[in-house]
């Protein structure tokens, strides 16, 4: 079954390209029925629009909070009939509604439950790994919850942290693990092959 996916963006969209070409390619059973962007003018709009895929702007400083801003985004969710929504380099807290409990994904470049939470995200990220001097980073794949980077874990692999690391080529390393992860945790959603007991999800 192919499954439609809201993909929720504030920036270029590298992550959403990555879904359309596996999506393109056959190796992942969705596709994108919606990009909404919490900012103006991001090329990650662009990106959906190249592919004909309905481009939305929803800026945050436009609502007066949060909770306008939050149901202006699940309005138009709902509107284009999603049944799992992916978030790629969004930037703001989402409030998850009942409806969508375990039915919104996120990525995170580290190994969840360290280095994660408020302010930590891109090149934050890498630069706390490396100031800690942790020999191991990686990817998360986890749901969604109220709380930043929190909700329960669907994949997380490693990749090694090298003595000469940057914070530009470790983000390479975590990225590309980013990449094969996130599919596939997608993947296993459209089969149906996720349950949640807890905090602990099973792959069936």
């Amino acid at each position: 079954m192919t499954i439609r996916l809201a993909v929720l963006l504030s920036g270029s969209g590298t992550t959403l390209q990555n879904i359309i070409d596996h999506a393109e390619r056959g190796t992942l059973d969705a596709e994108v029925c919606c990009v909404i962007s919490s900012r103006r003018n991001v090329y990650g709009l662009e990106r959906a629009r190249k592919h004909r895929i309905p481009a939305i702007e929803i800026p945050f400083k436009d609502y007066g909070d949060s909770k306008a801003f939050n149901e202006a985004i699940w309005a138009e969710v709902r509107a284009h009939h999603a049944d799992l929504v992916v978030l790629a380099g969004f930037m703001s807290l989402l409030e998850v509604p009942p409806d969508f409990a375990h039915r919104i994904m996120n990525v995170h470049p580290a190994l969840i439950p360290a280095f994660c939470g408020k302010g930590m995200y891109g090149h934050h990220v890498h630069e706390a790994v490396l100031a800690y001097g942790v020999k191991v980073s990686g990817a998360t794949v986890h749901f969604v919850d109220d709380h930043y980077d929190h909700g329960p874990i669907i994949l997380q692999e490693s990749v090694p942290v090298l003595g000469e690391d940057t914070p530009d080529t470790l983000a390479e390393r975590v990225q590309a693990k980013e990449r094969e992860l996130y599919p596939r945790a997608i993947q296993l959603f459209a089969e149906g092959r996720l349950r949640v007991e807890g905090r602990i999800v099973k792959a069936l």
